[in-house]
């Protein structure tokens, strides 16, 4: 029996860790307990920091001791620009026949801001210490970004290799990838090469999330698309669509190629750009508007209405809705007939046209686009991967991102023609990816919604009613800030039975269809 290792039983280790445990709480606490009372005190001294350092190399998520070392360290560089002032006042106050012999030797004292790099430098070590215990420590992180922006000699290339190095760790850690570009842009690294890095990682793994989302922030700067309909220039964009496909196919589960490859099949620029007029309704007792995406206070942007001689600047602009997509103005205005009005919102102008009937009043409407329009160039290569994800689920039917891909590129080739074969993918979707049936049901009310609006302008009655057909069914009402210039909006009892609540309460009548 010599010579064999004692194997504890699992109550001697269960005992075991729980006297560990409760020596580390009664550490802990007693560290804090410390540091809490020195605080107070206000004595923010190398005492306050070893402390500090005991539990952030186990904790790095400690918050208070960041802020604590902060203090600390911003203490000790106040004292040592004081001690620099006052050294440099006591050297022009000394007579200079006092000074030291030629041959005789001075010890010279370092200078300030070597101790204050050499501060800087040991916060570094610690979060690298602490990023070690944990990579996704948002604190550390912080914390070093903090450090170097006080440090006017910060070596931005170190930091540029220490991303690589936990890259290295973990492709994947979307932390490093944000640090990376706060990173990048300091040391003003070119896009195209931070783009060749992004390629090189995806080569690596094409399951990596956080790569393809930085590939997506660099294309559009060195690629941009003059017209805004595209995130980037058609060329590129199709040979993106070439190399996201062959990830994509290469593991048809792994969700992170397909993810970017809808964000290729969407539209540019819509988040940074401001918001376009969705709709108008003009009348002498006021106006409404919608936009096509939210906007916190209309107030921000000068919306002036110009017809013939008249120059009116519309304000009070109130919300309609809580999402700030709609919008009422009470102000009066003395419309005239047979005058042609032009509303301009920010940068943008539009031509109103006169409402129908009698009625004075002017309006505007643009529907909600499905798709931009493309090359000819572009449309061969969607054509052609929509072959190739049909092919796909000959093979594998129930391959969810297949699906909605092929879904999502039968609308980028054409929304109206492939409208009722999408929507059959989506209630694919909804027993195949049943977690995901809500989602699938609002997209199936998206796609169908922008397809109405589409059909709006000239159906009967537009723009004074809007009206959905009997075989309907939607499970929610997206783009509702568009029928804010109806009077009347027109659903069956099942489908207003079916919203609910979701029906907008901003039109003046609201009739119900009776079934038939």
């Amino acid at each position: 029996m010599h010579g064999r290792v004692k194997v504890r039983t699992t109550e001697e280790e269960r005992e075991r860790k729980k006297k560990e445990q409760a020596l580390k709480v009664r550490a802990y606490r007693a560290a804090m307990g410390r540091i809490q009372k020195k605080r107070e005190a206000g004595e923010l001294d190398n005492e306050m920091l070893t402390l500090t350092v005991q539990i952030l190399q186990r904790n790095p998520d400690v918050s208070t001791l960041w802020n604590i070392r902060r203090e600390c360290v911003l203490e000790k560089l106040s004292k040592l620009k004081d001690e620099e002032e006052r050294s440099q006042q006591e050297v022009e106050e000394k007579p200079t026949e006092e000074g030291p012999l030629e041959d005789e030797p001075q010890e010279k004292e370092p200078l300030a801001d070597d101790k204050a790099h050499s501060i800087f430098t040991c916060e570094l070590d610690l979060t690298e210490q602490c990023l070690m215990v944990n990579p996704k420590s948002y604190n550390a992180w912080h914390h070093r970004c903090w450090t170097l922006e006080q440090n006017p000699r910060a070596d931005w290339q170190r930091e540029l290799q220490l991303c690589n190095k936990y890259l290295k760790f973990d492709e994947r850690n979307f932390h490093t990838w944000d640090y990376r570009r706060y990173v990048t842009e300091k040391a003003s690294v070119p896009a195209a090469q931070e783009l060749d890095f992004c390629t090189e990682k995806i080569k690596v793994n094409f399951s990596n999330y956080s790569s393809w989302h930085h590939r997506s922030l660099l294309l559009p700067e060195l690629y941009p698309n003059e017209q805004k309909t595209r995130p980037m220039s058609e060329e590129k964009l199709q040979q993106e669509l070439e190399m996201v496909l062959t990830a994509a196919f290469t593991d048809p589960n792994d969700s992170s190629a397909w993810f970017y490859q809808r964000w290729l099949l969407g539209s540019g620029a819509q988040l940074d750009r401001a918001p376009r007029i969705a709709a108008f309704r003009l009348e002498s007792h006021g106006a409404v508007l919608a936009l096509d995406k939210p906007y916190p206070d209309l107030k921000q942007l000068k919306t002036e209405l110009v017809g013939g001689e008249q120059k009116v600047l519309l304000q009070s602009w109130l919300p309609v809705d809580c999402s700030g997509t709609s919008w009422k103005c009470q102000q009066t205005f003395d419309y005239q007939r047979n005058t042609t009005y032009t509303l301009k919102l920010s940068e943008q102008e539009v031509n109103l046209l006169p409402l129908p009937g009698n009625e004075d009043g002017a309006f505007y409407f643009a529907p909600p686009h499905a798709v931009a329009s493309c090359s000819k160039e572009l449309l061969a290569e969607l054509q052609t991967q929509l072959q190739s994800c049909l092919e796909l689920l000959e093979f594998e039917p129930d391959s969810k991102w297949t699906l909605l891909t092929s879904a999502l590129l039968m609308r980028a080739i054409d929304a109206s023609a492939n409208h009722q074969k999408s929507l059959e993918h989506l209630a694919k979707l909804e027993k195949v990816d049943a977690l995901r049936e809500g989602y699938y049901k609002d997209l199936a009310a998206r796609w169908t919604l922008e397809l109405e609006l589409a059909k709006w302008p000239q159906a009967d009655g537009f723009p004074r009613d809007f009206a959905l057909p009997q075989d309907v069914i939607l499970a929610s009402l997206p783009y509702k800030q568009y029928f804010i210039i109806a009077d009347e909006l027109k659903l069956s009892s099942k489908l207003k039975e079916t919203l609910g609540d979701l029906v907008p309460k901003t039109f003046k009548n609201l009739k119900v269809q009776n079934d038939l």
